[in-house]
């Protein structure tokens, strides 16, 4: 997010309110990474990951949350306001209200909740079909530095995020691994959307020998390998505990060796 603008004739309550949000917005950036990586480091399910899990909650959306309000009201290179920094940050915030709601809500239940959190996924996804348009119809054919092909990715997740809403609301709730794994795949895509906006766009707050380095897109693609490896274990833990325990069956049944 830019540095919001006051004019020096503005009031200093004006001038104070700026320098909180964009405060509050840098700081619950940074705790949410910490947080986030260190819910997943922490033994899923214990109290330390649900600590980091609930502050990483509480920081993304006060950076998402404003980074969502804030952008349209800050001017890109073009000299329009930020609408792809914009759904950015209501797709993380839609992910993490979500991915949060899924273990908070009781298994095989459904409420208000996830309806309005698929009708707001619907909104999304329309909201950036509308700005694609104007993205592939103006005279650039980008629109705050992005062309039709950024938002159009925009609106695809959110309508992938609407049917898998959808799907939950019609079945009368999410149980078992399906509910872990939405809980997973939401969390982690905001925590990389958030690591995505610091490594990627926030490099002129690096030091020099580090801006452009292919390293920064180590720590967003490593969330995005750990979340593969949960929900693949997720998705065949019952056949490698099936396994694990016809190996044990069969040690145990192997006669013991005679002794020399």
């Amino acid at each position: 997010m830019n540095s919001l603008q006051v004019a020096a004739a503005s009031p200093w309550w004006l001038h104070a309110g700026a320098a909180a949000i964009l405060f509050l917005h840098i700081a619950g950036g940074t705790v949410g990474l910490v947080s986030g990586a260190a819910a997943l480091a922490a033994r899923k399910g214990s109290r330390a990951h649900r600590l980091a899990g609930n502050l990483f909650f509480v920081s993304m959306l006060f950076m998402a949350g404003i980074g969502a309000a804030v952008s349209p009201f800050l001017l890109s290179v073009e000299g329009d306001p930020r609408w792809f920094d914009a759904l950015a940050g209501l797709f993380a915030l839609y992910l993490v209200a979500t991915g949060w709601a899924t273990v908070r809500r009781r298994a095989g239940t459904v409420g208000r909740f996830e309806i309005f959190a698929c009708l707001s996924a619907a909104l999304g996804a329309a909201a950036a079909a509308f700005l694609a348009a104007l993205a592939a119809n103006s005279a650039t054919g980008t629109l705050a530095g992005y062309g039709p092909e950024g938002y159009a990715v925009f609106g695809g997740l959110f309508t992938l995020a609407a049917a898998l809403d959808l799907k939950v609301i019609l079945s009368g709730g999410v149980s078992g691994a399906p509910r872990i794994a939405r809980h997973v795949w939401r969390l982690c895509t905001a925590l990389f959307v958030a690591a995505g906006a610091f490594f990627f766009g926030q490099q002129r707050v690096m030091p020099e020998f580090v801006q452009g380095s292919p390293l920064l897109a180590i720590p967003p693609f490593a969330v995005l390998g750990l979340m593969l490896f949960w929900l693949l274990r997720l998705r065949f833990a019952r056949l490698v505990s099936r396994f694990a325990r016809s190996r044990r069956l069969r040690r145990r049944a192997e006669p013991a060796a005679a002794p020399g």
